[in-house]
């Protein structure tokens, strides 16, 4: 049976179906056809205003976003589809803090959902640093649709992963 690395803490009902698609060489046209919206977001500096958007609406009190971009070295096999780091250093005497978030390469051509999902995954990180309750309320709260986007992102990395172009 083919291992299903994305869809591991899934109930196997729903692994199963992935595996019938999948079989049948159907699985990535099927979220293709549920997602065919594309996103505009091509470059570091529009990746940066739409993360900032999302911000601004959801979390203006939060801190500050000091870099945002797309990341080709993010290894999707290692399940890092986007990272958020803390970054302290001594500037003159004074502590300064500055965010980063930086986003797998693969979204730049995934369907706008996705891209919208795991830019708010890593937002959610700002305020939450593990993948608690509150995380998931939060992400929840940014959008409404995140669990279903989660799901479905996995089934589109594994239709990559597995199927040919």
């Amino acid at each position: 049976m083919l291992p299903l690395k994305y869809l591991n803490g899934y109930p196997e009902h729903l692994q199963q179906r992935a595996r019938e698609l999948l079989d049948a060489g159907k699985l990535g046209e099927a979220v293709r056809k549920r997602y065919a919206e594309p996103h505009a977001v091509r470059n570091d500096r529009q990746l940066y205003d739409y993360v900032q958007a999302i911000k601004e609406r959801h979390l203006r009190q939060s801190v500050p976003l000091g870099k945002v971009l797309y990341d080709g070295k993010l290894q999707v096999v290692k399940h890092a589809l986007g990272t958020h780091t803390a970054i302290s250093r001594n500037h003159g005497g004074k502590l300064k803090h500055s965010r980063e978030i930086r986003i797998a390469s693969v979204f730049r051509e995934a369907p706008a959902g996705f891209l919208r999902m795991i830019v708010v995954h890593e937002l959610a990180h700002i305020k939450e640093a593990d993948h608690n309750k509150a995380f998931y309320q939060l992400c929840l709260h940014m959008e409404p649709d995140y669990h279903q986007l989660e799901f479905d992102l996995r089934l589109y990395l594994t239709a990559l992963e597995h199927e040919p172009g």
